[in-house]
């Protein structure tokens, strides 16, 4: 695959895309934060402007992104304020257009929520439990699910075998990697067996616009199977007593809607152990994507191994505490 699989999406590949679409644009453009994917707002005349998503080439089939949009369109006609992708006359949500495969959706306003505020946390469990109402009601069939291998072992590989890290720091990675699966696993042993249901996958608060009627979900395109907790404990910040309190606020609005396994509190520090060390691996194979050279100047630095491996030392002592509390 071209190293750079958005050198040829320029500006006016992007209109002519949307205009592919039906839409006639008034030439308006405007890059959004998104870097997995490109993402523009797009002035379209006579209308509100539209957020055009294309995604990276290589990365899902087409039957996963169709699987993504119906979830998403399942939850918007259940009344849960996702923002899900537009049908054309055709019915059609994903479209192609100069090698690219592209979304549709409306632009919505919207802040990051704030967190700090306890009500905020209960409306947050509240929609994320309605979510996960409509997410147990069937499985993906396409979309892959959250785990030890796929999150853990192979981007640890790649980044080891990729001579991502420095050499003198090379022992000290590769053992602490050893003993952080070797700990996770045991969190999962903990845990037991939990409900796999279709979930956001990625619901951090960037990922939420906030507005005084409450929260809209975006960006569906990590949506996995997986346990109830991976769509919750991205809310919680802090220490131990700090998330405690969090996480009773994020239950009382989530048990509106759903009961909550409290042995999935086993799997808080595992899956947020998983996530840094895949986020590593997925800077380290976009690093050739122009983009990811600008926005993360400090990735591949030796202090940045440095302070992957303070931080994932101390996520070692934290797979070992009992879980969080519920009250």
């Amino acid at each position: 695959m071209d190293p750079h699989p958005y050198s040829l999406l320029t500006p006016d590949a992007v209109l002519d895309a949307v205009e592919s679409a039906g839409f006639a644009c008034d030439g308006r453009l405007l890059a959004l934060n998104s870097y997995e994917n490109r993402v523009y707002q797009v002035g379209v005349e006579e209308g509100a402007p539209l957020v055009a998503k294309f995604y990276r080439p290589g990365r899902w089939s087409n039957e996963e992104i169709l699987e993504e949009h119906a979830f998403t369109i399942e939850l918007a006609e259940r009344e849960i304020p996702v923002v899900a992708p537009l049908a054309d006359e055709k019915g059609n949500t994903l479209h192609q257009s100069g090698g690219f495969r592209f979304a549709l959706y409306p632009k919505r306003p919207g802040r990051v929520p704030e967190l700090s505020d306890p009500d905020t946390l209960e409306w947050m469990g509240r929609f994320i439990a309605r979510i996960h109402a409509v997410g147990g009601t069937k499985p993906f069939l396409r979309r892959p699910s959250i785990d030890i291998e796929s999150f853990g072992f192979e981007p640890g590989r790649y980044l080891l075998e990729g001579g991502f890290i420095p050499a003198d720091l090379e022992v000290a990675y590769s053992t602490l990697l050893e003993q952080l699966l070797a700990g996770i696993e045991a969190c999962f042993g903990r845990a037991g067996k939990y409900r796999e249901i279709r979930l956001h996958g990625d619901c951090h608060p960037g990922n939420v616009l906030w507005t005084e009627e409450g929260p809209h979900f975006v960006d569906f395109d990590d949506c996995r199977s997986g346990p109830a907790i991976q769509d919750l404990w991205m809310l919680l910040s802090g220490d131990r007593a700090e998330m405690t309190l969090q996480f009773s606020y994020v239950l009382e609005g989530y048990r509106d809607f759903c009961d909550f396994d409290p042995s999935e509190l086993h799997l808080l520090e595992a899956l947020r152990t998983l996530r840094m060390i895949h986020y590593s691996a997925w800077l380290a194979r976009r690093w050739e994507d122009p983009a990811f050279l600008s926005a993360f100047p400090w990735f591949n630095t030796q202090k940045y191994w440095q302070d992957q491996i303070l931080a994932l030392r101390e996520q070692a002592a934290l797979l070992l505490e009992p879980p969080l509390a519920t009250f």
